[in-house]
């Protein structure tokens, strides 16, 4: 432990900068877990604003998809200019954004305009993590990249789900509704502040890209090919393919595997906690998977190698997927509470899955890819995170029962694992030249 705590000493001295990006994702995710929750509160468990499985299909449509179009075409902004002031200048947004949103639900606003607002609020939060992604290798030994990823995306999942927690107590106090939703909103622009004031003590240029690094090509041009740059660099690189593969099937099953919590925590029969709440303890379950996958990863990888340590986690999630998942579309009667624990236990699973594919693709960008293609690789990555989750999500609304019972939807989410398990199997072929 000691020489662990002199260690952590050492890489803060020669990595100084390294800290203050870290407090600046941190307090992002903090806000980003209290915005969602506290719009989850608004809109899928708000009794004054009743919404099917259609209705929720169309509101993730409606946020996450038209960023995922613009995002890697923004993401050339992140290797041309200044990431701090890109840092600074999203955090701020934001918190206007926020502020509108929260003033909006205090007013009644309608949904569209609501979604709309959360729309623009939740694609400037992903321009601000992939930012912190491209920025790390800038403040931070390549060696150190992997156990780093490790830290941070446990405790950044700690803050957002004390970020969610927060909200649900707020609305819990309050009372269910558009009032208690607005305050929960209006607290989470904390993360947005806090996360400005952090970027702000950055020097110029300390964040990349280097300058001159993205040659002579005009600024407009380079966000007009942000797609084709973004795609071409992730092909070239078969280990980053092959945790884009990984991350793409695991987002697809976690699109279905979200509405299907969704539905199933809105029936009265079951012995635990419903409604909200009941999301937030499935969210706290899934977050104590992350934390395991923080601390196995880092061991994984320098002995698997990264493209095994994603098919371990494909795998395992495939496993998952078909033992603790699938009761939930089978059982009845007495069965039924049984089934939702084993569900609970489903979200434990499937976090550390889909959080060992993540860092595992996180180090891959990071190390894989050059400083002025970065930015671009990670806002890909946010649009096959998000296009792949809301078409999940879209599809599975056509055919899910209201109750949120399908065997043939939890069986075809084991397919897209294996699935993806024979993509990223063929992936490799070619990286041996075959």
């Amino acid at each position: 432990m000691r020489h662990l705590l002199r260690e952590s000493r050492g890489v803060i001295r020669r990595n100084p900068q390294m800290p203050r990006l870290a407090l600046l994702r941190l307090a992002a995710q903090f806000g980003d877990g209290m915005f969602q929750a506290a719009l989850s509160g608004a809109i899928l468990f708000n009794p004054e604003r009743e919404t099917d499985p259609l209705a929720i299909a169309a509101g993730f449509a409606v946020l996450l998809l038209p960023y995922s179009v613009l995002g890697p075409y923004a993401g050339a902004l992140l290797d041309r200019w200044d990431r701090r002031t890109v840092l600074l200048t999203a955090s701020l947004a934001r918190a206007v954004l926020i502020g509108l949103a929260a003033t909006g639900l205090f007013s009644g606003i309608g949904e569209t305009p609501l979604l709309l607002l959360a729309l623009a609020t939740v694609g400037i939060s992903r321009f601000v993590l992939a930012g912190v992604s491209a920025a790390l290798p800038r403040v931070l030994e390549q060696r150190w990249l992997v156990p780093m990823n490790s830290v941070l995306a446990t405790v950044a999942s700690v803050c957002a789900g004390v970020g969610a927690a927060a909200a649900v107590t707020v609305i819990a106090l309050l009372g269910a509704g558009d009032t208690a939703a607005a305050v929960a909103v209006a607290l989470s622009g904390i993360g947005s502040v806090v996360g400005a004031v952090l970027a702000a003590g950055f020097r110029p240029r300390v964040l990349g890209p280097e300058s001159g690094s993205a040659g002579s090509e005009s600024t407009v041009h380079a966000i007009a090919t942000g797609l084709r740059t973004g795609a071409g660099a992730v092909w070239r690189a078969v280990r980053v393919t092959t945790a884009m593969i990984g991350i793409g099937a695991h987002r697809v099953v976690f699109g279905m595997n979200t509405l299907i919590m969704v539905l199933v925590l809105r029936q009265p029969s079951t012995d635990t906690s419903g409604g909200l709440v009941g999301f937030g303890v499935a969210i706290g379950f899934a977050a104590a998977g992350m934390l395991l996958a923080a601390i196995l990863t880092p061991v994984l990888i320098p002995r698997l190698g990264r493209p095994r340590t994603v098919l371990v986690g494909l795998v395992t999630a495939v496993l998952v997927q078909l033992t603790l998942v699938t009761p939930i579309a089978l059982a009845t009667g007495d069965y039924v509470d049984e089934a939702h624990r084993l569900l609970l236990a489903g979200a434990f699973g499937l976090g550390l899955a889909g959080q060992t594919i993540k860092l595992t693709g996180d180090a891959s960008m990071q190390i894989d890819i050059a400083d002025d293609e970065r930015g671009q690789v990670f806002a890909l990555q946010d649009t096959v995170f998000n296009i792949t989750f809301v078409l999940a999500i879209a599809v599975t609304a056509l055919v899910i029962p209201a109750d949120g019972r399908s065997i043939g939807v939890v069986l075809a989410g084991a397919g897209v694992y294996l699935l993806g398990i024979l993509a990223v199997a063929l992936n490799s072929r070619r990286a041996r030249g075959v």
